[in-house]
């Protein structure tokens, strides 16, 4: 189905964007997932060329695209030919957006001129063993003293939390207030803070995924993002975009999953005819393709709101519980359809499945866009 949402100056966009995957990034896939880590200097690679926050301004060094359509063409050509496991995407419109909307203009000079070039990595520390998407669940905190706060707690599951330079940390401020968050930019070195090993997962295997540890971390006073009391606040305004961008890289994925299995079963043979040519075959990969073609339509939609400022919550919750289900059918149907082949790490579509499980758990769980999406319809 032709897609209605791009003008030309996407597609040169998009054009340039894949040629630096397929020459930058392609080749070196195995020996990130094989490392666990993506190399520092692919995002001063990235940088340099112009593809890091790319909606900062000129002062800053950006491009001043705020347009959402840029993002999505780079998260769908992450997928089609890049590497799925480097977080750029987390770096420039997850983490970077924060000190551009709550930031001082200070803070915007420190911080926004090293992030587009690459030169310091961005993640965002939420997650606590003991608290996932219920963040006045959190433990971490942070106390007053004089002119600097003081940060104890611990974070687990902090993506390019190895990479980062420079996190954003939630903790709570106010002992009697739960819901009394402030976020933190804690920098690399600052002493009392320490980070684990990389965690071993079931996918996305060039991802730093780590754990964080703050024990008595001096944070001055000029590393405060915005109002310490209402961080929580803060963090909700980025959630129907995070959705977004969940969103688009799981429909991406998909359609790459069904596009592998479909040239698997048309050269595959049993029973001295190809694959595609049972009608189970058939049917399947008739019902995934039209269930990916009106998703795209939805998610194309959903950008359009999105750059309009208006896009609900529960549109976007709609938009991440659809593609994410169908994200983990299609792999799994493509995992069936390749057979045996299927469940050998030498197959692209075993990697891809092992990399989709976790898009139903991460930027809310499948169920907790439910209880999103039946708030609207029911309350």
């Amino acid at each position: 189905m032709q897609r209605l949402g791009f003008e030309t100056e996407h597609e040169i966009f998009r054009d340039s964007y894949r040629a630096f995957l397929q020459k930058e990034v392609q080749p070196h896939k195995q020996e990130w997932r094989e490392a666990g880590i993506v190399p520092r200097e692919m995002f001063q690679t990235m940088g340099g060329m112009g593809y890091l926050l790319v909606w900062a301004d000129e002062e800053h060094g950006g491009l001043g695209l705020w347009d959402f359509r840029y993002q999505q063409i780079m998260i769908e050509e992450d997928n089609r030919f890049g590497e799925v496991g480097f977080y750029h995407t987390l770096h420039s419109r997850l983490v970077g957006p924060y000190i551009q909307h709550f930031g001082t203009p200070s803070q915007q000079a420190r911080y926004l001129p090293k992030c587009v070039a690459g030169e310091t990595i961005l993640a965002i520390a939420m997650t606590e063993p003991d608290a996932g998407s219920d963040l006045a669940g959190i433990k971490t905190r942070a106390e007053k003293r004089q002119d600097h706060w003081v940060l104890n707690g611990a974070k687990t599951y902090i993506s390019n939390g190895i990479n980062a330079d420079v996190i954003l940390v939630a903790a709570k401020t106010n002992p009697d207030n739960p819901r009394q968050i402030g976020l933190f930019l804690l920098e690399r070195g600052m002493p009392g803070f320490e980070r684990g090993h990389a965690l071993a997962k079931m996918g996305l295997h060039a991802q730093d995924t780590s754990e964080l540890f703050f024990n008595d971390v001096r944070i001055p006073e000029e590393n405060v993002l915005g109002d310490v009391s209402r961080g929580l606040h803060y963090l909700k305004t980025s959630l129907v975009e995070e959705r977004l961008i969940s969103a688009v890289g799981s429909l991406a994925n998909a359609q790459c999953g069904f596009d592998l299995t479909r040239d698997y079963v048309l050269e595959r043979k049993a029973f001295g005819k190809k694959i595609s040519d049972f009608q189970n075959t058939r049917f399947i990969l008739a019902e995934l393709a039209a269930q990916l073609e009106v998703a795209q339509v939805y998610v194309d939609h959903s950008v359009a709101q999105h750059n309009a400022g208006e896009l609900s919550v529960q549109s976007a919750a709609k938009a991440k519980l659809v593609t994410s289900e169908l994200e983990f059918r299609v792999m799994d149907a493509g995992v069936q359809l390749h057979g045996g082949a299927g469940y050998m790490k030498e197959y692209e579509i075993c990697q891809r499945f092992l990399d989709a499980r976790v898009s139903r758990i991460f930027a809310g769980s499948s169920e907790i866009m439910k209880e999103i999406i039946a708030r609207a319809v029911l309350d």
